[in-house]
């Protein structure tokens, strides 16, 4: 091998590291949506409700799992549900139902495979294949049509013969006879206040139903509310902290200031104490320097000279000059 190429070798092996290592964390970061080793084909579907489906769940085909629920997320006045499959085909005419998977409450996502073409992954299923195990407001409503129609009275009268025909059945059987018993009585004698819960109940739902489109306007208006204020958080946190700032200089102006202004307080509060003290003597002085402010003016207001007289400036003694005096 020549000098050279041995010197190259060792950068060719790091840049093929280097790619290698690029291509690994490539694929572990997004290998679920790789088509081998991945999840599957990403499709979604379109329901009236959630009905408790939540990300996570199965979605099998004939009961077998075949992926995942990826996302499910309000869009409109419907909700998308995104899910994955893997290893099945989907025809263009597939249905979509959410099922209960047990007893607890827990659902899943059954897909009934139908149609001549493949599914396309990025038109959703329709509202009109894809159906929900319970609407809860059709089921008040008819919970409520029915309970008007039940006789309760007859109904108890019923448990009632049942238990006493049964008197001689096991124990575990007249307990359970029993039970039932004292409930129809229960329910016979709430039958007024049942019949009014329902009918409440109904009215509820009626309003919810009626009230549908303020609701979804209300839940809209909602959402854009916190992204505005998510949108200004920035703009927020940058006003606190500035007013943090003010506030800290503000403190700092003051501290530095107290020596200087501190002695100043004190000779001003001196001051005023001074002049409340002397307030009487200043406002006879005041009374006093009016006369001779009144006489100033009197001798200056006549022109652009002083108008005044003088007496007793020069003596009587001094001779003819002043002999009668300022009284003469």
């Amino acid at each position: 091998m020549s000098p050279r190429r041995a010197a190259d070798a060792p950068v060719r092996t790091a840049l093929a590291g280097l790619t290698v290592l690029t291509l690994g964390v490539i694929t572990a970061l997004d290998a679920r949506s790789l088509p081998v080793i991945g999840d599957g084909t990403a499709y979604s579907a379109e329901f009236s409700e959630a009905a408790g489906l939540a990300a996570g769940n199965d979605v099998r085909i004939a009961g077998v799992e075949v992926g995942h629920v990826s996302d499910v997320r309000l869009r409109g006045d419907h909700v998308l549900v995104s899910f994955r499959a893997k290893g099945a085909w989907l025809g263009d005419a597939t249905g979509a139902s959410i099922r209960l998977k047990t007893v607890l409450g827990q659902q899943y996502l059954a897909l009934d495979p139908q149609g001549a073409r493949t599914l396309d992954p990025g038109t959703p299923i329709p509202r009109s294949r894809t159906t929900v195990p319970y609407d809860i407001l059709a089921a008040f409503g008819r919970l409520s049509s029915t309970v008007d129609h039940i006789d309760t009275g007859q109904l108890a009268k019923s448990f009632d013969t049942l238990s006493a025909t049964l008197a001689n059945t096991p124990r575990s059987v007249r307990a359970a006879l029993t039970g039932l018993s004292r409930l129809s009585d229960t329910l016979a004698s709430r039958d007024s206040k049942l019949a009014t819960l329902l009918g409440n109940t109904r009215v509820v739902s009626q309003t919810l139903v009626n009230r549908d489109a303020a609701v979804r306007q209300l839940l809209t208006d909602g959402n854009r509310l916190l992204g505005e204020v998510r949108n200004r958080e920035t703009a927020i946190s940058t006003l606190l902290d500035g007013s943090r700032r003010l506030a800290t200089e503000l403190s700092g102006l003051i501290s530095d200031s107290d020596a200087q202004l501190g002695p100043l307080l004190t000779q001003l509060d001196r001051l005023t104490s001074m002049l409340q003290r002397n307030q009487d003597a200043l406002a006879a002085g005041i009374r006093g320097f009016a006369p001779l402010v009144r006489l100033g003016t009197n001798i200056a207001g006549t022109g652009r000279f002083v108008d005044g007289y003088l007496c007793g400036l020069i003596l009587p003694s001094f001779g003819p000059l002043n002999e009668e005096g300022c009284h003469g």
